[in-house]
């Protein structure tokens, strides 16, 4: 079908005993990764790390930092995002207390990218690799092993601002096949998508004031897009996932938006959004230390 649906009560596949530092635990988890055999890759960011939860597995692995938070080359500072590039089984983790982008390779890490107040990671078909940098509001890409340069802008760089070619907190990013980065625009509430080598964005969802009607967005989080071109939102402070098509004038709730809680068919601040191949929906429940998996209804 055109739409696809989810269950509404979700599965607890990560966390979900409560804030604390033990295995079966999560700190306020941000970004995730699904891999292709449904492991859960967490940036657990106030226990500075990240874990691995296998498919079903009741406890995760540490398998960068958890050695208190620090810029020794076994620490991480409040991880916020990480993504697994399975061609070299390298992990790319946003060590934002530190301001760096870096990799870890069989228990060794490299910093990659210095000195960015960095937020969102996204990696496209070619192997490049685009971050969102709050700072300075812009999305910058850098070909894969090519990092001892500034990178391209290919989202904002205008200044602070919410005009077509500005961003203002630009968080969380999504690239689709054809290079165009989506980026959560945060501070102005809304999701902007700029093509490849595009001078501007346009608004793909929210541009309308922060609000909960079905054409606001608050806060927005993690961006995800199917292979539809359907725009899936964390739209945080309202506690829900919206469902944007490109060029609709509102969207439409996928899951949650039944109160701030930790029932199974609520949520409580999401953050980062994940699809794995069978298109389940993760959500990264921050304040109620948990991953959430709403399977799609066949």
């Amino acid at each position: 079908s055109k739409f696809n649906k989810w269950k509404q009560n979700a599965i607890t596949v990560a966390g979900g005993n409560g804030d604390g530092q033990k295995l079966n635990q999560l700190n306020y988890p941000q970004g995730t990764f699904i891999d292709k055999n449904k492991n859960i890759f967490i940036a657990d960011s106030s226990n500075h790390r990240i874990v691995e939860w296998k498919y079903n597995a009741k406890e995760g692995q540490i398998i960068a930092g958890g050695n208190g938070y620090g810029n020794q080359m076994d620490q991480l500072f409040s991880p916020l995002d990480v993504i697994v590039d399975e061609q070299n089984h390298s992990i790319i983790i946003i060590d934002f207390g530190n301001r760096r982008v870096i990799q870890w390779l069989n228990q060794t890490q490299q910093i990659l990218i210095h000195n960015i107040y960095c937020w969102g990671l996204a990696m496209d078909k070619h192997g490049f690799l685009y971050v969102s940098d709050r700072e300075k509001n812009k999305v910058r890409r850098w070909k894969m092993g090519e990092y001892n340069n500034e990178g391209i802008i290919v989202a904002g760089g205008n200044g602070q601002g919410n005009q077509f070619d500005q961003l203002h907190s630009p968080d969380f990013i999504f690239v689709d096949d054809d290079q165009s980065v989506y980026v959560s625009d945060r501070q102005n509430h809304r999701i902007m998508k700029w093509g490849k080598d595009a001078k501007e964005g346009t608004i793909v969802a929210g541009g309308n004031g922060e609000g909960r009607s079905l054409n606001q967005l608050s806060y927005p989080q993690g961006v995800i897009v199917d292979n539809l071109g359907q725009i899936y939102v964390a739209d945080s402070m309202n506690d829900r996932i919206m469902r944007w098509c490109e060029g609709k004038d509102e969207g439409g709730i996928v899951v949650g938006g039944n109160g701030e809680g930790n029932q199974l068919n609520q949520l409580h601040h999401p953050f980062g959004l994940s699809f794995d191949g069978e298109r389940n929906l993760y959500v990264a429940d921050l304040r109620n230390h948990r991953i959430q998996k709403f399977e799609i209804i066949l």
